[in-house]
Order: C-alpha cells, then sequence, then structure tokens
C-alpha cells in the first residue's frame, strides 16, 4: 500500500547498506524501519537474498508481530525487533547481523571493553553481552526472548539505550538501533570496527585494560550532549544511505 512506502524505502535501503557495508553474506541480518504514528515497521522477508530485494518486498508488522500489509512472511527475528522497539522508546530502527568480529565477541560471551578512544567516541561503556539464555527461553519465544534478554541486561547494568545503542546477544551476534534505519546500520559498522580493533588490541596485549575515565568522558562528551564541538553547525552529520 502506498502508505507504507516510505517505512518500506527507508527498511529498504538500512537492508542494502548491510551488503554493501560487507556485515552480512547471503540472506544472513536484517534491519527494519518503525513509524511510531502508524506503530508499525518495515522488515526485510525472511530468506532472501540481498541482491533479490526490492523495496515493495519489504513486510509491514505491528508490534504484535501481526503482518499488516505484504506478502511474504518476515524475518525471522521479527519478534526481536518488536520487542526492542516496545523496550527502548525514541528508536526508529533496528539491525542484526553475523558480521565477524562482533560475533566472534558474542560467540565468546564476552562484552566488548572500552579500551581506546575509537570506542569511547561512540559510547562510554563496554558493549555488553548478555548471558546466555536459559533451556526454557530457548524452547519458549525465543525470538522475543532474544530481545528481552537484551532489554534487559540493559535494566541490570542501568544502561541508556540511546547513548549505548548496540548490544551482543551470548552465543548468536550483534544487534543495534537508532533514531532510524540508517543510524542503526551505522552503529551495527561502527561496532563491527570496535570489535576488530578490540580483538587486535588483545591479542597485542593481553593485559590491556580500560582506558583512564578521564579520557572516556572526554571523547564521548565532545561528540555527544549538551556541550558536544564535534563536527558542523549547519551541516548533518547523520548517516547517509
Amino acid at each position: 500500500m502506498k502508505k507504507y512506502s516510505e517505512i518500506r524505502e527507508l527498511a529498504y535501503l538500512a537492508n542494502m547498506e548491510i551488503q554493501a557495508k560487507g556485515l552480512a553474506i547471503y540472506t544472513f541480518g536484517n534491519a527494519s524501519a518503525f513509524d511510531p504514528d502508524l506503530g508499525l515497521f518495515a522488515i526485510k522477508p525472511s530468506g532472501v537474498e540481498y541482491g533479490d530485494l526490492s523495496p515493495d518486498m519489504m513486510v509491514v508488522v505491528d508490534l504484535d508481530n501481526k503482518t499488516a500489509d505484504g506478502k511474504l512472511r518476515p524475518s525471522s527475528d521479527t519478534k526481536t525487533h518488536s520487542r526492542l522497539y516496545k523496550s527502548f522508546p525514541g528508536i526508529g530502527g533496528v539491525c542484526h547481523t553475523h558480521s565477524s568480529f562482533a560475533t566472534a565477541w558474542a560467540q565468546a560471551r564476552k562484552s566488548i571493553p572500552v579500551l581506546g578512544t575509537t570506542h569511547a567516541d561512540h559510547l562510554p561503556n563496554p558493549v555488553p553481552c548478555t548471558a546466555d539464555m536459559s533451556d526454557e527461553m530457548i524452547d519458549g519465544d525465543y525470538e522475543d526472548m532474544t530481545g528481552r534478554v537484551i532489554a534487559e541486561t540493559f535494566a541490570s547494568l542501568r544502561l541508556d539505550h540511546l547513548h549505548t545503542q548496540m548490544a551482543l546477544v551470548a552465543s548468536h551476534g550483534p544487534f543495534t538501533w537508532g533514531k532510524s534505519a540508517a543510524t542503526a546500520v551505522y552503529n551495527a559498522v561502527i561496532l563491527e570496527e570496535i570489535a576488530k580493533m578490540a580483538l587486535y588490541t588483545v591479542q597485542i596485549n593481553p593485559g590491556h585494560g580500560r582506558i583512564p575515565e578521564k579520557l572516556i568522558e572526554k571523547h564521548f562528551y565532545r561528540k555527544h550532549g549538551a556541550g558536544a564541538y564535534y563536527g558542523q553547525e549547519n551541516i548533518s552529520s547523520a548517516p547517509k544511505i
């Protein structure tokens, strides 16, 4: 339907950026775009390769995971996306990939520590990794539970989901989000780079630890918050895809 054309286009562009940035192969990964006024999001159809996608193939789904418009089956991760939209107010896009370095940390079931200023430029704390899911959670509503463990991890660590827009699901992989679908994919690219740098750092110097708090604060707050001075006032720094 024409009224869903905007979120379909946004979701399509975000999914194409996943492939363009090398974050997924074949049918791996997915991104969605949420319209809070409609209470609906558009998401990649399940099992369709990126080169075969088109905007009209994006499936429009409500927050109860019911298809509002579309002929194809939505991503198998749809319930995770809807749970994040319900748990994290103010976000407009979600991205899931199996990018190599971020997934390696998730498979190792390790949070990514703040080892340098590149990390601190984007978030002032480790990239959190969830706890393992129980057998009951896996046997239950698995995809919804995946979203729940992310939200519960943020609640237990008292993390701001608008400051930390990324997480690792233990033994599984990364999820990122943002104010738009484009920002969610941008954060997935940043997460993969942070994960790669962190792995190389601990290989070079296994004893390297968290950098000084003052340095973390300086790099994070010069780009974020009321006193930020990074970038240009009249030029948007929002990711473009």
